[in-house]
């Protein structure tokens, strides 16, 4: 890609230049602008390894503060606020990595940054809000949660996976999870006692689609034909929740799940308040990067994970799965080709895998 910024004065490429840099993954072009997704509402560096949003859905920006000003935050894989060429900035995330990575992360503040980097905490503050979208403080939890993910996709165990991420004690990992995805493991199983959760019916190119969520997200997405008994089993699953059918609540998510079922997404991505032991997580997130229109054995996916033996296991997370669609377990299949299973029906799994394969072809 051929970029050249006036000196001191960053610009943008001609769209089509910074798209097809976008599509490619062009490192060359990182540093000399931002995209950024408004459906996820975050921007990238042009290198990014995550999906590429459609065409339509980018935007792009001279530079990580340009896009944090416009309301959009920093991708927490490619970390693209480190591109910038404010050199208070790189030196204070790069003091950051080290710190997560070989100091102590749980005593990492902005006060100790601010004090490394010889400026006052208020003006670090400033910088770090404005190149970031976000409190700093939000940022680190955010990485923190990364790192556990990341240490627990390596086989790492809990406690140990806690202790590398800078949480303490598993108790404030618990905590974190309960107030990002807002369900708790033990609310889940107690039938989502004290949860509220609103729901609506839609019509799809799968038959009926019940979506529900709470305040933190959506909780379960389940397809069949008939609208009662779509009802009466979400009602089942969460037998002590407060459950109030709301269409309004949730038809934006709806219709998200709908485009992609029609073709007009690739990947939907929307925020999730589904509980679940960490290896349920971690199958499920590698789920989401199986790219539209792709198969994955269980075993090819248990390999992915770091745990090679635990074919059953992945399959089980699978099955495991409670929102159709969000998290694609229906691109899984076993090594001989054959569907498997598919708990809304292998019929509409095949139904799936056939309109995907056509859509991408």
């Amino acid at each position: 890609m051929s970029v050249h910024p006036m000196p001191n004065a960053p610009s943008l490429p001609a769209a089509d230049d910074a798209w097809r840099a976008v599509a490619t993954r062009d490192a060359a072009a990182d540093g000399h602008f931002v995209y950024a997704v408004i459906t996820t509402r975050v921007f990238c560096k042009p290198s990014c390894p995550s999906r590429r949003p459609l065409r339509e859905n980018a935007r792009f920006f001279p530079s990580s503060s340009d896009a944090a000003r416009a309301g959009y935050r920093a991708c927490l894989r490619c970390r693209p606020e480190q591109a910038g060429d404010d050199p208070r900035l790189m030196a204070t995330m790069a003091l950051v990595e080290r710190h997560l990575v070989h100091g102590d992360p749980a005593r990492l503040t902005l006060a100790v940054l601010a004090e490394r980097l010889d400026i006052s905490p208020f003006h670090l503050h400033r910088v770090l809000r404005a190149a970031l979208g976000i409190p700093f403080a939000q940022y680190l939890r955010a990485r923190r949660r990364e790192r556990l993910k990341q240490a627990l996709r390596r086989g790492r165990s809990v406690s140990q996976a806690t202790f590398d991420a800078g949480f303490g004690s598993s108790s404030r990992v618990y905590e974190g999870v309960a107030a990002t995805l807002g369900m708790t493991p033990g609310a889940y199983r107690r039938g989502g006692a004290g949860v509220e959760i609103s729901f609506g019916l839609f019509d799809t190119p799968l038959g009926t689609m019940i979506i529900a969520g709470t305040s933190h997200g959506v909780c379960h997405v389940a397809f069949g034909d008939d609208p009662g008994t779509l009802e009466q089993a979400l009602r089942a699953e969460f037998s002590r929740a407060t459950v109030t059918r709301d269409e309004s609540t949730v038809r934006s998510w709806a219709a998200d799940i709908i485009a992609q079922l029609e073709g007009t997404v690739r990947q939907v991505e929307l925020p999730l308040d589904v509980p679940g032991t960490p290896f349920q997580h971690r199958v499920w997130t590698e789920l989401r990067r199986i790219p539209f229109g792709e198969l994955r054995s269980y075993q090819e996916l248990a390999v992915t994970i770091g745990r090679p033996s635990a074919a059953r296991a992945v399959a089980r997370a699978c099955a495991s799965n409670r929102v159709a669609v969000v998290i694609p377990c229906h691109r899984v299949v076993r090594g001989t080709g054959a569907l498997g299973g598919y708990r809304w029906g292998l019929e509409r799994k095949q139904q799936l895998i056939d309109s995907e394969r056509e859509l991408s072809g």
